[in-house]
Formats: C-alpha cells, sequence, structure tokens
C-alpha cells in the first residue's frame, strides 16, 4: 500500500512552530502521493513567503507522534530542490527532538540565507529512510 503525504501548517504563535496562533487553524491538505504532496507544499510556502510566521511542513500518516527528527537538505542543482549539486552531498543532521530539529534548522538556514540554492527541511525517521531508498 503506498504511503499517504499530507501538507499541514498554517499561521504559528511564534517562531517555534509548535502552536497554531490564536484565530487560526492548523491547515491539512492531502493525502497525496510523494511528489504531489512536494507541490501542494511549494505552492502553499511560496503563497505565503511574506509571512515568518506562516509554515507548512510534509508529513506522513501517523507522523503526528513521531519521536525522531532529522534536518536534511545542503546545496542544490537547480530551484527545483530534488537534485543536489555536483560535488556535494545530501546533508544529515540529527537525530533529535522537534524542538531540537527546529532549532538546528534555523541554524542552518540562517547561515545559508544568501545562497538560494542550499535548503534545509525537517524530516521524521520514515520520512528520512524513505528519501535514502
Amino acid at each position: 500500500m503506498p504511503k499517504k503525504y499530507f501538507v499541514v501548517g498554517g499561521e504559528y504563535a511564534d517562531t517555534s512552530f509548535t502552536t497554531i496562533a490564536a484565530g487560526h487553524k492548523e491547515d491539512r491538505f492531502g493525502p497525496f502521493d510523494e511528489k504531489d504532496a512536494h507541490v501542494c507544499w511549494r505552492a502553499l510556502t511560496g503563497k505565503t513567503v511574506d509571512n515568518a510566521m506562516v509554515r507548512y511542513f510534509i508529513r506522513t500518516e501517523g507522523d503526528e507522534n513521531a519521536d525522531q527528527w532529522y534536518v536534511v537538505g545542503g546545496e542544490y542543482a537547480d530551484t527545483d530542490f530534488e537534485v543536489i549539486a555536483p560535488g556535494k552531498s545530501l546533508e544529515t543532521h540529527g537525530p533529535f527532538t522537534r524542538a531540537e530539529a527546529m532549532a538546528k534548522w534555523r541554524e542552518l538556514t540562517g547561515k545559508t540565507v544568501d545562497n538560494a540554492m542550499i535548503r534545509y527541511d525537517l524530516a521524521t525517521g520514515a520520512e528520512l529512510a524513505n528519501r535514502q531508498g
């Protein structure tokens, strides 16, 4: 049975991105296959790029209680962010708690904000296993 993917998120109360802002609800889109989930995620993040309090995440069914998180990414070959740049390798940081992973993600994205070809994402242990094939 194929894995189901969802895009979840919305406007959060603060930059820990753990509590939805008062008066808002968590958005949930899907289920999708993995590729379509990434298409949905890109569309949503593109529309909300000007609001630092809005975040969307790709989750698989059952991820809500996942206890191991990773920060995955690096320098990509193009803005599809699917193929790592030649001579580079996919970076994997973790495992962390979700809060620790968010802190690491903030650290890495803060250091690389000037390079549009570098992107990092959060992934659960299950998502990381799927990425590694």
